[in-house]
């Protein structure tokens, strides 16, 4: 099952962001450290050549902090690349990130530095974009797609970030990677169902983090099939319809928003050694 959401405006910001690039200094680019590989656009990284990249991967309290450090190091290893691990809902990463950002770039006398922020869509890239500029600029919601053009935050410090709608690209090939981006919300609810995205999770969180889905709904993990869990977890819950049977929707949606929001801990779905084979 390959996934297929690409709203029109995404193509029209593609456009954009390719025609924008040769006046950019320096590119941030935004991914969700739970899914750092999955959740980076191949498009962006064909059309930015060997423009200087910052990656920074975003929403570091919610991962496995040991495959983040592997992520970090791996991207590092790149010549045009550079990543920070961020937690954007707070200001600790401000400084690092504009100081590289004038380390990376060649200084002009009297310009600022055009700094280009990219991001599949519900990485958190508003709040970066709000946590550099110290205060709300930026909306930002739960929601994919919210950002719907470009638009100019001057830091006031030499700085000037162009903010770019979150894009994805036409078509996700690998299911695996459209669940986890369905999973962690870059992808419209409407797309893929609640239901399937909530089974993929509970037989992830089986296989790499059993202790954690053991804790969170206090169970025994008598069954490795998921679909039992699942049950399992409807009727400790409560999600139940008429005549006792199982509210699939209910419990999916459960699992699903506790997913996103860290109840479980922090997780992480990709690691390098995986990844790395692929690429």
């Amino acid at each position: 099952m390959s996934i297929q959401w690409y709203p029109g405006h995404m193509h029209k910001a593609t456009k954009e962001i390719a025609r924008s690039l040769s006046s950019i200094d320096v590119i941030i680019e935004i991914l969700d450290a739970r899914a750092p590989h999955s959740s980076s656009n191949p498009v962006i990284d064909k059309i930015v050549k060997e423009k200087p990249v910052i990656k920074l991967l975003n929403k570091s309290d919610l991962s496995d902090p040991l495959d983040t450090k592997k992520w970090q190091q791996y991207y590092n290893k790149s010549e045009y690349q550079n990543s920070i691990a961020i937690n954007a809902m707070t200001s600790e990463s401000k400084n690092e990130i504009v100081n590289l950002i004038s380390q990376l770039s060649e200084r002009k006398e009297g310009k600022n530095t055009l700094t280009m922020v990219v991001g599949i869509p519900n990485v958190g890239k508003s709040s970066v974009i709000n946590m550099l500029a110290g205060k709300k600029i930026a909306k930002t919601g739960n929601e994919p797609a919210i950002t719907k053009g470009q638009q100019k935050i001057n830091l006031r410090n030499g700085i000037m970030l162009i903010d770019t709608p979150g894009i994805l690209w036409p078509k996700i090939e690998d299911p695996e990677s459209g669940l986890k981006l369905a999973a962690l919300g870059s992808i419209r609810n409407t797309a893929v169902g609640y239901d399937e995205i909530a089974i993929y999770i509970i037989k992830f969180l089986i296989q790499k983090y059993p202790d954690y889905l053991k804790a969170r709904y206090k169970i025994d993990l008598l069954s490795q099939d998921e679909h039992e869990i699942i049950e399992l977890l409807a009727k400790k819950r409560g999600c139940l319809s008429k005549g006792g049977k199982i509210d699939l929707t209910k419990i999916s949606e459960i699992i699903v928003d506790e997913l996103r929001t860290g109840i479980f801990g922090q997780i992480s779905f990709e690691n390098t050694e995986i990844v790395a084979s692929k690429i």
